[in-house]
């Protein structure tokens, strides 16, 4: 296998803790916007939000 796709494998294991309130919002999220698979939706959520605040932090000149 290339080294590229080596590096792209998910091998690492990270756990999420949430309260009844978040988990009921994540469910009615899932349901209402038809999500079936919800360790894509949350991997892409949280590396949205990661590259968006390096965006906003990058250095400018002005």
């Amino acid at each position: 296998m290339e080294q590229k796709q080596v590096d792209l494998l998910r091998k690492n294991k990270k756990s999420i803790l949430f309260n009844n309130r978040e988990l009921k919002a994540i469910e009615s999220y899932c349901l209402k916007y038809r999500i079936n698979n919800r360790s894509k939706f949350m991997r892409e959520a949280i590396i949205t939000s990661i590259l968006k605040k390096f965006d906003d932090d990058y250095p400018t000149l002005f």
